[in-house]
């Protein structure tokens, strides 16, 4: 017998022997942090086979018959490692791209045999308040707009630094990109320009901070456009939330391969990006389906 069953052994007849000395099974289970269920199975068990009986059974060894094959596998960790995809997203890659269907539980099995099941960014776990998620049902009615702080690192060494304007759509998650030397209201005016030319809808309502570069001459050049301009209340970013969490889908998936060289190498690979993003990327919040194709779905419907 090994040293784990005879673990098992021990501390369940603690907790039996525990019970035939004062009498009462509640106080028993309570003492312990056990359910009634649990003791009555383990004495069952101990009435049964005695010793035997309390020895927790142990899994079976692996039927490697039954693991994912080692490509699909290698597929799975190569989406993991080089785009910091989750399970869902991996389903719907591997479904889309590679007519491979895996369910999630056997994705994510494979991260779990491979150490994969967690991001070096979700190690440390937060705490986070929980909000009411919205969404608009209706494309156009409602434009995120917002900055993103850039920073790279040229041949010589010297520190680059560039705004990343990003506008997404509420309902369809559709985006538009463009990067700037400077974060300013010029900066700004010439981006929503570039948006209203680029989305396939007209714009009701665009939404973003109280930054400097969104302020007054900013403000009456969208509503010279015929556009409604609203500011989020100081102080809370995640009524901005669609255009932030698109941020971090930037930073993991995107900024986190590139490597700099140039700006002209730098507006070409974002328009790639930009274009991936909104015609070929599955969206988590569509259930698989790319920003396009909910366009389409909500037109249609």
């Amino acid at each position: 017998m090994n040293q784990q069953a005879l673990r098992d052994i021990s501390k369940k007849l603690k907790v039996l022997n525990y019970a035939n000395k004062i009498g009462n099974i509640s106080k028993t289970c309570r003492y312990f942090g056990i359910c009634r269920e649990t003791f009555y199975t383990w004495k069952r068990a101990y009435l049964a086979e005695g010793d035997k009986g309390l020895i927790d059974s142990r899994p079976c060894p692996e039927d490697h018959k039954l693991r994912t094959p080692k490509e699909i596998e290698e597929k799975i960790i190569h989406l993991r490692m080089a785009y910091h995809f989750g399970p869902d997203m991996i389903v719907w890659h591997l479904q889309r791209y590679h007519d491979i269907k895996i369910s999630r539980n056997g994705c994510y099995q494979v991260l779990l045999r491979n150490k994969l099941n967690r991001l070096p960014e979700n190690i440390k776990k937060r705490s986070r308040n929980q909000f009411k998620r919205y969404e608009k049902k209706v494309p156009r009615h409602h434009v995120q707009v917002d900055v993103k702080f850039l920073f790279f690192i040229d041949k010589q060494g010297a520190c680059i630094k560039k705004f990343q304007y990003t506008a997404i759509d509420d309902c369809t998650r559709i985006r538009a990109l463009k990067i700037y030397e400077k974060h300013t209201q010029v900066s700004s005016i010439d981006f929503i320009n570039h948006v209203v030319e680029k989305f396939p809808f007209r714009i009701k309502m665009i939404r973003t901070d109280n930054g400097h570069e969104f302020q007054t001459k900013f403000h009456w050049h969208v509503k010279d456009l015929g556009i409604e301009h609203v500011y989020i209340r100081p102080g809370t970013p995640r009524l901005n939330g669609k255009v932030e969490r698109s941020h971090l889908t930037g930073k993991r998936e995107f900024y986190q391969m590139l490597d700099y060289t140039d700006d002209v190498d730098l507006h070409k690979k974002l328009a790639q990006w930009e274009d991936y993003y909104n015609f070929l990327r599955p969206h988590a919040a569509h259930m698989g389906k790319t920003p396009y194709e909910q366009l389409k779905q909500r037109m249609l419907g």
